[in-house]
């Protein structure tokens, strides 16, 4: 009997287990795990740059339904989409969802960065970004911003050339972001920093093999490099900062080292100060770059759109004394130059998608996720659903003419609730500047014979978008 019970007493637990097991491998969704590690990941890349992942993940829809699972980048997925899905990932809290992203991001733009934080943590962070990214603060720079553009245009926009546009808008990007965020002037510096910086971006979505030679560990590197050289810089911010050489609101590193916590003491360490500068430099270099090529490439295939901008930008102009510099309110009356922005962004989004953890396991739409995964979310999936957007394919601004009637969370080109994009305002500076200068000095053509574009996590048009610019008056 002893012998008996003690069998019972190990193997019954045993049993309840597999039992428990068995039910909860049947509620996990559908769908493949596929290899290990690399999953379904070299699939996802491969149609994303053949412009084609919207379709890739549809078939997955098609054959698993609305809720599925693959394992991408290392982590077990599970891929929800949809207004209900926006909701659910931008309005949990921490102790259903975390904000870790891929290991790939997480190794290259560092673990203190905004995209990996979560509760208090995510909040003090925010908030010290926040109060240089805030529009009361923002609107002190415009001038700025207009300045760099200026010089940008009048350098690189000459005669009757051919220029590539996506190249030269992210050379201006990374000016006005080493101009704002660190008062770093031209020179060699940018130039080493912007060397480094290309070279990081280019593993950001990838497989976090480290080996000699592969896209994830060249980028690794170039981060190490990148974070060198912004040590560098806050190290003699700091020193002129204490030194009362430098204000609190000259740049961006600046404005964090003036924000002071419990005891005097700075609010935030210096390693997330780095982590979350490189997270603003990739935020800014790139989704603006992006969202204003795009738009020449939209007012080239627009002559009605192109004119209706040049209308607004010709009677803000007009409203001011020469050589008057643009102001906040100036920005404000660009409201049709805006709505072609937002249209741009719902059609090419930057971002193709993100992701969040699982903390715990979550019932969701009757299946089970459990603790852990990751969850994935597309931003084109509601962008281009007829049911919320009439006639998805045309490319029409009148879709944000009553940006009150959009129903929230169905519109996620800067994400959504509390993790609704940061450097929103300073992306919208960025683009409405650019734009305002670029339709009244200049008309151009396409010169691609392809009008097409792949994705290398972003965006990218054939041949850098080629143009034909013609100037219209000096600048």
């Amino acid at each position: 009997m002893n012998i008996t019970l003690i069998l019972l007493l190990f193997l019954v637990p045993i049993f309840l287990l597999f039992v428990r097991k068995r039910r909860t491998s049947k509620r996990v969704p559908p769908g493949s795990l596929g290899l290990p590690i690399i999953g379904q990941s070299l699939g996802l890349l491969r149609a994303m740059r053949a412009n084609t992942a919207e379709k890739w993940l549809e078939e997955k829809v098609q054959k698993y339904g609305p809720i599925s699972k693959l394992s991408l980048f290392g982590k077990p997925t599970v891929f929800i989409y949809g207004q209900a899905a926006n909701k659910f990932l931008f309005t949990s809290d921490g102790t259903v969802l975390s904000n870790a992203q891929t290991q790939s991001i997480k190794m290259i733009l560092g673990d203190r960065c905004l995209l990996e934080l979560n509760g208090e943590d995510h909040k003090r962070v925010r908030a010290a970004l926040v109060s240089f990214l805030k529009p009361e603060s923002l609107k002190l720079y415009v001038g700025k911003m207009e300045e760099e553009v200026r010089i940008h245009l009048q350098k690189h926009w000459k005669d009757n050339q051919i220029v590539k546009v996506l190249p030269l808008m992210k050379t201006l990007t990374f000016d006005i972001v080493c101009s704002l965020l660190f008062g770093l002037e031209c020179g060699t510096r940018r130039d080493q920093m912007v060397h480094c910086f290309e070279r990081m971006m280019e593993g950001m979505w990838s497989i976090p093999i480290n080996l000699p030679f592969t896209r994830f560990n060249r980028s690794l590197k170039a981060s190490t490099d990148l974070r060198k050289m912004l040590q560098q810089i806050l190290c003699e911010k700091r020193y002129a900062f204490e030194h009362n050489s430098a204000s609190s609101h000259q740049d961006l590193i600046t404005c964090l080292l003036s924000i002071r916590g419990e005891n005097n003491k700075e609010l935030l360490s210096e390693k997330e100060m780095i982590h979350n500068i490189t997270l603003i430099m990739a935020a800014g270099h790139d989704t603006s770059s992006i969202l204003i090529t795009f738009m020449i490439r939209v007012l080239a295939n627009h002559p009605n759109i192109y004119a209706s901008v040049l209308k607004e930008q010709e009677e803000i102009a007009q409203s001011k004394l020469p050589g008057e510099s643009l102001t906040w309110e100036d920005l404000g009356k660009m409201k049709y130059t805006w709505r072609v922005a937002m249209e741009t962004l719902r059609m090419v989004p930057p971002v193709f998608g993100g992701f969040r953890q699982a903390v715990k396991d979550i019932e969701y739409g009757g299946y089970l996720i459990p603790k852990g995964w990751q969850i994935f979310w597309v931003t084109a999936k509601t962008h281009m659903d007829s049911s919320i957007f009439q006639e998805p394919e045309k490319f029409d601004p009148a879709h944000f003419e009553n940006q009150a009637t959009l129903p929230p969370y169905n519109y996620i080109a800067f994400g959504g609730g509390a993790r609704v994009c940061p450097g929103y305002e300073f992306a919208k500076i960025e683009t409405l500047v650019t734009i305002h200068y670029l339709v009244r000095h200049f008309t151009w053509k396409l010169c691609c014979i392809e009008d097409t574009f792949s994705r290398d996590p972003m965006p990218t048009p054939n041949q850098g978008l080629p143009i034909q610019i013609i100037p219209k008056k000096p600048l």
